[in-house]
């Protein structure tokens, strides 16, 4: 967006996007729907056959335009999104990735000219940290309020006990000593200092990368340009479902920059270390559990993001974060009811340990998504024992087809709300 300046005039404000044109798009691929059917007119028949016979003899691009290369990161064991357009795509359709210097979506460039007065207006992260400061500020004044009532309520009651008494507060110059409550001199609360943290970059190692180029004649036509030091890091669930689930992502190597094929990068996102062979492959591996909740969720229509920040796998958006806030937090629980995982007593005992979770457990993190008003979803993915895996495997012991793979695996849903007396009273 372009920003005019005048001599001796302030910048002018940019207007907030318009973010139900911005996100039209729930996901990274063109559709395009036959015309509605009106019943009442005829001539909306041959509009539907027209169309029809269009997209059979002309089939229109269904992938975007730009393509997609994401690199595979052994030390983040993520993917990274270098190109700024390309990360662009992903986060406005279907809201894929963080920015690697930025909460959520990747505004570092956008701050940065902010900063440098370049550009006028805030972030969305500045915004936020506005917000914040002004719950702190009224935290502190209620605080403040409340002490103040307390100390009146001490001193008189100090005015009517015998011997000059107390009781039990211990009053210091006219303040009671809060616990968790730091005092100045002029007796207003102390707020903690929070220490401003910034993200590494591996921009270092990206110096090589196809993406770089542009940059380095950017750098040659404009000395003064900023130059773009944040990527999209997608998770390994996010970075398979493009590639598999809808196919407009290309991973390459980051250090040897060779391409991976669906079969090297299901090798590379399982959770051993080093990676090792799919027909090591264990069927309880958390990165299948976790891929097959997600790319069950995002079938559904889900917009699904990490949940790391509320203690749980995935949260679940209606739409996506700019539009409200998630409705449902995940947790991937296996389950093994397959009798396999009965049949010797040291199985059972192994996978007893893996699903048993104990009650406070439980209570605890249901506590927490009821504190911030969202529904807890169990989520059991039933574990196929390794027989079953095994006919999916080809010779060499790899997984040739990943759909049939993925299709012994079964999911099961289960809503869990926090009874609260006061909000339930009938």
């Amino acid at each position: 967006m372009g920003i005019s300046f005048e001599a001796g005039s302030r910048p002018i404000q940019p207007s907030r996007p318009n973010y139900n044109k911005l996100h039209a798009q729930p996901l990274p691929i063109n559709t395009y729907p036959l015309p509605p059917l009106i019943p009442h007119n005829p001539l909306s028949l041959l509009h539907i056959a027209f169309t029809y016979l269009l997209q059979v003899l002309v089939p229109p691009a269904s992938h975007p335009a730009i393509p997609l290369r994401g690199y595979f990161s052994h030390e983040t064991h993520s993917v990274h999104i270098t190109d700024h357009a390309s990360a662009r795509i992903l986060w406005e359709h279907g809201f894929f990735g963080k920015g690697s210097l930025s909460r959520s979506e990747p505004a570092w460039l956008e701050r940065e000219k902010i900063r440098q007065g370049v550009l006028a207006g805030n972030t969305s992260e500045d915004v936020t940290r506005m917000r914040r400061e002004e719950r702190k500020q009224f935290k502190n004044e209620r605080a403040r309020k409340e002490r103040e009532v307390i100390e009146e309520k001490l001193a008189e009651e100090a005015k009517v006990m015998p011997n000059g008494v107390q009781g039990d507060k211990e009053v210091a110059d006219g303040h009671i000593n809060m616990p968790g409550v730091a005092h100045a001199s002029s007796g207003s609360p102390v707020l903690p200092h929070e220490d401003d943290r910034r993200a590494d970059s591996l921009w270092d190692k990206l110096t090589d990368a196809d993406a770089y180029e542009p940059l380095v004649k950017l750098l040659e036509q404009r000395p003064n340009a900023i130059l773009n030091q944040e990527h999209l890091q997608l998770t390994l669930e996010e970075a398979f479902f493009l590639a598999y689930g809808l196919g407009v992502l290309d991973i390459q190597d980051l250090s040897t920059r060779a391409n991976l094929s669906i079969s090297n990068i299901f090798s590379l996102s399982n959770s051993y270390f080093p990676p090792q062979s799919s027909k090591y492959l264990s069927p309880d591996d958390p990165f299948l559990l976790s891929y097959v909740v997600y790319h069950h969720f995002r079938s559904l229509g889900w917009v699904v993001r990490p949940g790391i920040k509320f203690a749980v796998d995935h949260l679940l958006y209606n739409r996506g974060p700019v539009f409200t806030h998630a409705e449902f937090a995940v947790i991937v629980l296996p389950s093994y009811t397959h009798t396999y995982w009965n049949s010797t007593p040291e199985l059972r005992s192994a996978v007893e340990r893996k699903a048993k979770k104990s009650w406070w457990w439980l209570h605890c993190v249901n506590r927490v998504q009821a504190h911030v008003r969202k529904s807890l979803v169990l989520v059991y993915v039933e574990v196929p024992s390794p027989e079953e895996i095994g006919r999916t495997l080809d010779d060499l012991g790899e997984v040739a087809d990943v759909g049939r793979f993925l299709r012994t695996y079964r999911v099961r849903e289960l809503t869990l709300k926090r009874w609260t007396p006061n909000r339930t009273r009938g």
